[in-house]
C-alpha cells in the first residue's frame, strides 16, 4: 500500500490560503460536534489547522493526531505542542487504543486502499461503539489537475461513500452534500481554469462574505443535490 500523500506534487497543500477559511473549519467541526467527545482521534492532522477547532469543543477530554508526512510533522508540534502526536498513520497506533470518535477533514481521497483504511477505523472504534466524522472531496467530475497535484486518488458521490462506510461495518448516521456553491467555484476556477493555487483574496472573501449565508441555507433549510464535498458519520458496530 502506498503512502499517504505518496503521489503529490506539492509540500504544502495550499496551508496559507486556506488558514484564511476559519468559517468554513468552524462549520465543518460545527457538523460533528454532537459526536465529539471524549477521546478523539484526528487522522491526517496536516499542520493542526482542523486541530485547533476541535480542542475547542467543550466535550474532548483528549485529542491525538496522527500525521505520516513528515513535512507538516514540525508545523504540527510548534502549533500545539501540548497535543498528543503521532507520525504515522492508523496503523500505527498502538495496540488497545481506543476512541470515543475519529476525524478526517480531506485525507481519506489521499489514501489508494480507502476500504481498508475504513475498516481499521472501524476496528478502533468498535470497543466504544465510536463515530467516524468525514469529509472528502465530492463529484468524480470535477476531478482536476489540482485533485492529482495534491495526490488526490479519487472524488466520491454519495452512493460511493454509503457503499463504503456500510462494507466497513459502519452504521451511516448522516450523509449529505456539502458547500453547493463551491461545486460550481471549483468546476471553473480548476476544472476550467485549470489553476493550480488558492487565491487567498479570493479564499477570504469566500469564507467571510458567502459561505456563511450559504451553509445557514443547506443547514437549516435543505441539504443541497450536489456540492463540493460529501460529509459523512458513522458509528462503528
Amino acid at each position: 500500500m502506498s503512502a499517504p500523500n505518496a503521489i503529490a506534487d506539492t509540500e504544502d497543500f495550499e496551508f496559507e490560503a486556506l488558514a484564511e477559511a476559519v468559517n468554513y473549519r468552524n462549520a465543518i467541526i460545527n457538523e460533528f460536534k454532537s459526536h465529539l467527545s471524549g477521546r478523539i482521534l484526528e487522522v491526517g492532522a496536516g499542520i493542526g489547522q482542523t486541530s485547533e477547532a476541535i480542542l475547542h469543543l467543550s466535550g474532548v477530554e483528549e485529542l491525538v493526531a496522527l500525521e505520516p508526512d513528515p513535512r507538516f510533522q514540525d508545523g504540527f508540534r510548534t502549533r500545539l505542542p501540548a497535543v498528543r502526536f503521532i507520525g504515522g498513520t492508523s496503523q500505527d497506533l498502538p495496540d488497545g487504543e481506543f476512541f470515543d470518535a475519529a476525524v478526517m477533514v480531506n485525507v481519506l481521497e489521499h489514501i489508494e486502499d480507502d476500504q481498508g483504511e475504513l475498516t481499521r477505523m472501524r476496528h478502533i472504534l468498535r470497543r466504544s461503539s465510536g463515530h467516524l466524522c468525514l469529509l472528502v472531496p465530492a463529484r468524480p467530475e470535477l476531478f482536476s489537475k489540482l485533485d492529482a497535484h495534491f495526490g488526490h486518488f479519487r472524488r466520491y458521490t454519495r452512493a460511493d461513500l454509503r457503499d463504503k462506510l456500510t462494507l466497513a461495518g459502519f452504521e451511516i448516521v448522516s450523509l449529505h452534500y456539502f458547500n453547493f456553491v463551491g461545486y460550481f467555484a471549483w468546476w471553473l476556477r480548476f476544472k476550467v481554469m485549470q489553476n493550480m493555487t488558492f487565491d487567498i483574496e479570493h479564499v477570504r472573501l469566500f469564507d467571510r462574505r458567502i459561505f456563511p449565508m450559504v451553509h445557514a441555507l443547506e443547514s437549516r433549510l435543505m441539504r443541497p443535490p450536489i456540492g463540493q464535498s460529501l460529509i459523512a458519520v458513522g458509528k462503528a458496530m
